[in-house]
């Protein structure tokens, strides 16, 4: 028998990269409300009481960025932040007519850029992710609820689940550390032990736990001071907690502030689609899709699959299905995953993969019977 253990982690809204996330995907569908068929690519950076908005949106649009950022800062502290306490800057212009040409000048849609995106599933929980980086994005959703429950608990906070494996199948947690933002009035005692009642205790599974599992609750001691006035918050910085915590390769690319002509964030919806569907059909116990894209050319140069040995039938085969049952062009991942909609604002925290909901089309299991 093979052990092993493996570590992801998440981090909550209040966290000053997802804050910068949830304001780039708030100005997306703001922006997609307007117009469908916009092209957006919105970078933000937040500190202290400044945030900075750039990139590049070419929109039939209104956009007023200062609502937006006042909408989401008021929504993650759960009280109105007025405008009069926010330090705007916006660096935005239109797209580049070469990067518009190379989606637009065939008869379909082109990639707006070139890279690889990987999607993933696995067997081993219901929603077809790993237990490690779902179970950190249970706690900072634990969290979320349990802070508007309890005061003392603010909005900066970090998760992170090492799980013990046993042949590639989850036996144990092994640790976990959870940190999170208080008043400066509450004691550390009193916030350890809230958080190991009323969060860890009712989120992580009680079969999983041994008395061999460590917790670290606030491990380096008080954190008052959190969110951008302790640190730098930006768009895309926070790839693994965004996907697979490490279980699958990566491209490189960020998904949040973009429309759906950018592939790198379209390719790995539809490969995450793909991926849950080769696994969700019993074809394999775990599956990773690879894409690969030229800018400006319709079909990707590569389709890669890896189901690391947990194939039922041949990989060739499992691939040439894949080819058949779905369409890997932009208009047509677009159109399969309807994604010139403005559901992107609740993808920003918690993950991308894995969820519930309509924002997540996704996650719905619509072709089985045809991959089969």
């Amino acid at each position: 028998m093979r052990y092993t253990q493996h570590t992801s982690e998440s981090v909550s809204d209040g966290h000053p990269d997802k804050i910068a996330d949830q304001i780039s995907d708030a100005v997306l569908d703001d922006v997609l409300r307007q117009d469908p068929y916009a092209r957006v690519a919105c970078e933000v950076l937040v500190k202290a009481h400044t945030v900075v908005i750039s990139g590049e949106v070419t929109a039939n649009a209104s956009i007023d960025y200062m609502k937006i950022v006042s909408g989401v800062l008021s929504n993650v502290y759960n009280q109105e932040v007025p405008s009069n306490e926010i330090e705007l800057i916006i660096q935005v212009g239109e797209q580049s007519p070469e990067i518009a040409y190379g989606v637009d000048h065939g008869q379909g849609i082109g990639a707006g850029d070139q890279g690889i995106m990987y999607g993933y599933a696995c067997d081993e929980t219901d929603q077809l992710m790993p237990l490690p980086i779902y179970l950190s994005h249970q706690l900072m959703l634990g969290h979320q609820l349990l802070r508007r429950e309890a005061p003392i608990l603010l909005a900066d906070a970090k998760s992170q689940v090492t799980i013990a494996y046993q042949d590639h199948k989850p036996v144990a947690v092994k640790s976990i550390v959870l940190s999170t933002q208080h008043t400066e009035e509450a004691k550390l005692a009193e916030v350890r032990e809230l958080v190991m009642e009323s969060l860890i205790k009712t989120v992580i599974p009680e079969e999983l736990l041994t008395h061999e599992t460590q917790y670290f609750v606030n491990p380096s001691g008080t954190f008052v001071r959190g969110g951008p006035s302790a640190d730098c918050g930006l768009t895309g910085r926070k790839l693994m907690v965004d996907t697979y915590g490490g279980f699958s390769l990566h491209g490189g690319g960020a998904f949040s502030g973009k429309d759906s002509t950018k592939v790198d964030r379209t390719a790995a919806y539809m490969a995450r689609f793909v991926a849950k569907h080769v696994v969700a059909s019993g074809m394999a116990g775990r599956c990773e899709i690879c894409l690969a894209y030229a800018i400006g050319v319709e079909n990707p140069v590569m389709i890669e699959i890896d189901t690391f040995g947990t194939a039922k039938i041949a990989e060739g085969e499992i691939l040439d299905r894949i080819k058949r049952t779905f369409d890997f062009t932009p208009e047509g991942m677009i159109k399969t995953l309807d994604l010139r909609t403005p559901r992107f604002l609740p993808t920003a925290t918690f993950g991308h993969f894995g969820r519930e909901g309509e924002s997540f089309t996704w996650e719905a299991l619509t072709k089985i019977e045809s991959l089969r």
